[in-house]
C-alpha cells in the first residue's frame, strides 16, 4: 500500500490539535492573570490527573502550597476556598496538556499503521509529538523556578514555555496545510515576496515572546500612560544591574521593547499589505495580507487598553487571544506565498 501524497483526514487532525493548543494558551494566560500557576507544587504526570477529593486531600494540597514563598509573602490570608479557585485553573491547564499529548500520540500511531500520513510529513508529525513531550518538561521547569526563591515563575522560563507552544501551533497549522494541499510542484513565490512574509511571521512571533516577558515581569502594571512612559519616551533603566537582568527582568525595559517592536510591526505589515494590494495576485493572499494588517492595528489597540486598565483580566486575555490570531494569520499568509503560482513568482515589488 503506497503512502498518499495528501491526506485531508491528517490535516483535520492537526487542525484539531492546533485548536487545542490555542485553548491551552488562553487557559495558561488566565492562569497567569489569576496568579494560579504555582498552586500545584508537584509534577505528577499520571497521578496528577485526579484532583483532590474530600476535605482531607484539599487540606493536604493547601498545606503544600503554604510552604512556598508566594503564599507566605503574598497570599498569607488566603482561605481554603480561595485556594481551590486558583488550584482549578492550574489543574485545567495541566489536564489540557495531557489531552493534547494523547491527541497527538494516539492518532499519529493509528495513521502510521494505516499508512495515511504522507511520507514527507511523517518526520514533521514526529517532531510535533516530541516537542509536545518537551513542552511538559519545560512547563514544570517554569513552575519549579517559583517554588523556593521567588513568588512567581522566572520571566525567561515563562517566555520559553509560551514560545514553544506558539512554535507548536505554527508547525501544526503549516503541516496541516501541507497535508491538505499535497506536495508543491513549484518553487513558490520569489524571494522578494517570501522573505518579507517570513520576516513578518518571525516578527509576530518575537513580539509574542516580548509579551510573555512583559507578563512574567508584571510590566503591564507600571508605566500605564501612553504613548509616553511616565511622561518620557523611554523609561529610566539602571544598566548597572547587568545586561541580562535589564533585558529580561527590568519592567520598564521589557515594556519599552514590547512597545517599540509593536510600532515596527505596524509599519512593516501596513507597507507589505499595501504592496500586495497593488499587485494582481491571488485573492486569498490579498485578503490575508489586508486582514493581518487590520488585526495588528486592533491588537495594538488592545495592548493599549490592557495597559491603561492595569491589565484587567478581560483586556489581558483579549490581548493574548489577539496575539494568537495574528500569529495564525501570519502563518497562513507565509504558507500561501510560499505555495503561490508561477505567475506570482515572476512578479516583483
Amino acid at each position: 500500500m503506497r503512502l498518499p501524497l495528501k491526506s485531508p483526514i491528517v490535516a483535520s487532525w492537526l487542525y484539531v490539535v492546533a485548536a487545542l493548543i490555542v485553548l491551552i494558551v488562553l487557559v495558561g494566560g488566565a492562569t497567569r492573570l489569576t496568579g494560579s500557576g504555582l498552586s500545584i507544587t508537584e509534577w505528577k504526570p499520571i497521578h496528577g490527573v485526579i484532583p483532590p477529593m474530600g476535605v482531607a486531600q484539599w487540606t493536604e494540597e493547601f498545606a503544600k502550597y503554604q510552604q512556598i514563598p508566594q503564599y507566605n509573602q503574598i497570599n498569607a490570608n488566603m482561605t481554603l476556598d480561595e485556594f481551590k479557585g486558583i488550584y482549578w485553573w492550574e489543574w485545567a491547564h495541566r489536564i489540557l496538556g495531557r489531552v493534547i499529548g494523547l491527541a497527538i500520540i494516539i492518532p499519529f500511531a493509528v495513521f502510521l499503521f494505516v499508512k495515511e500520513v504522507p511520507k514527507r510529513l511523517i518526520w514533521r508529525c514526529g517532531a510535533i509529538m516530541l516537542l509536545i513531550g518537551l513542552q511538559g518538561a519545560v512547563g514544570w521547569w517554569m513552575v519549579y523556578s517559583g517554588l523556593s526563591a521567588r513568588v512567581d515563575v522566572a520571566p525567561e522560563r515563562l517566555m520559553t514555555h509560551l514560545g514553544l507552544a506558539l512554535v507548536l501551533l505554527v508547525l501544526c497549522i503549516w503541516t496541516a496545510l501541507e497535508a491538505w494541499a499535497g506536495q508543491s510542484r513549484g518553487r513558490g513565490a520569489s524571494a522578494k515576496w517570501q522573505v518579507p512574509a517570513y520576516a513578518l511571521l518571525g516578527l509576530v512571533f518575537f513580539q509574542a515572546l516580548l509579551g510573555a516577558l512583559v507578563a512574567g515581569n508584571d510590566a503591564g502594571l507600571v508605566y500605564n500612560d501612553w504613548p509616553l512612559m511616565n511622561g518620557r519616551f523611554a523609561p529610566y533603566v539602571d544598566y548597572s544591574k547587568g545586561l541580562w537582568l535589564v533585558l529580561f527582568h527590568d519592567q520598564g525595559m521589557v515594556q519599552f521593547l514590547h512597545r517599540l517592536t509593536a510600532y515596527g510591526l505596524l509599519v512593516f505589515v501596513t507597507i507589505f499589505a499595501i504592496m500586495v494590494a497593488r499587485k494582481s495576485l491571488d485573492g486569498r493572499i490579498k485578503g490575508l495580507a489586508a486582514g493581518l494588517a487590520v488585526l495588528c492595528w486592533v491588537q495594538a489597540a488592545l495592548g493599549v487598553a490592557a495597559l491603561v486598565t492595569n491589565v484587567h483580566i478581560h483586556t489581558g486575555l483579549a490581548h493574548q487571544m489577539g496575539a494568537v490570531i495574528v500569529l495564525i494569520i501570519a502563518t497562513l499568509l507565509a504558507w500561501h506565498i510560499a505555495r503561490a503560482e508561477r505567475v506570482f513568482r515572476q512578479r516583483s515589488f
